[in-house]
């Protein structure tokens, strides 16, 4: 008898333990699902100021023109291809020239969580500075740039190249210095 009872306590304690345990682990999960909405909720609060910024007429619309500088400004550097792309996935079937919030949110949304366009790394666009650096001196020459960047693989256009030239052109030396213009450039995702 002192054996059934003791096989009854040690039942009621093994449950008591699992009780606690799935009580400890449903605490965890609610834990981690209240820090992922809050987590959501940060996000798409930053797309919302991003985009208001733009919503000129405080209307929750943007001109379609602006899209590429607000995905830009959350830190995604899409191609002009990718970037078409992603106006035809939230512009309306009959198109008016401007993007909705509430298209843009929950596709804006998804390509940050997907963590999708991403900077390339520093030292990879060092790496190329230094394959167009012939000479190896630190630095590419104004004419030179602008014929890679303009006549190579995906060509910037004449506004990209002139902003571009503005922010890395020392204009003592007419050169662009790349270590100096890539630590100004570089974003930094901590």
């Amino acid at each position: 008898m002192a054996e059934e009872k003791d096989n009854g306590d040690e039942e009621m304690e093994t449950n008591r333990v699992k009780g606690f345990a799935q009580g400890h682990t449903a605490s965890k999960v609610s834990e981690t699902r209240l820090e992922l909405d809050a987590g959501l909720l940060e996000l798409q609060k930053k797309i919302k100021e991003a985009f208001e910024v733009f919503d000129h007429e405080s209307n929750d619309t943007v001109d379609v023109r602006e899209i590429g500088t607000i995905i830009r400004s959350l830190g995604c550097c899409p191609s002009e291809g990718e970037l078409h792309d992603l106006i035809a996935e939230v512009e309306e079937e009959e198109p008016t020239g401007y993007i909705r919030l509430e298209t843009f949110l929950p596709m804006m949304v998804k390509v940050l969580k997907e963590r999708r366009y991403r900077p390339v790394p520093e030292d990879v666009l060092l790496q190329a500075f230094e394959v167009l650096d012939t000479a190896k001196g630190g630095f590419l020459t104004k004419e030179d740039l602008v014929r890679y960047m303009t006549e190579e693989g995906e060509p910037f256009t004449q506004e990209e190249m002139e902003e571009m030239l503005s922010a890395a052109l020392d204009p003592d030396t007419n050169t662009i210095q790349y270590r100096d213009y890539l630590a100004m450039m570089v974003i930094d995702e901590n």
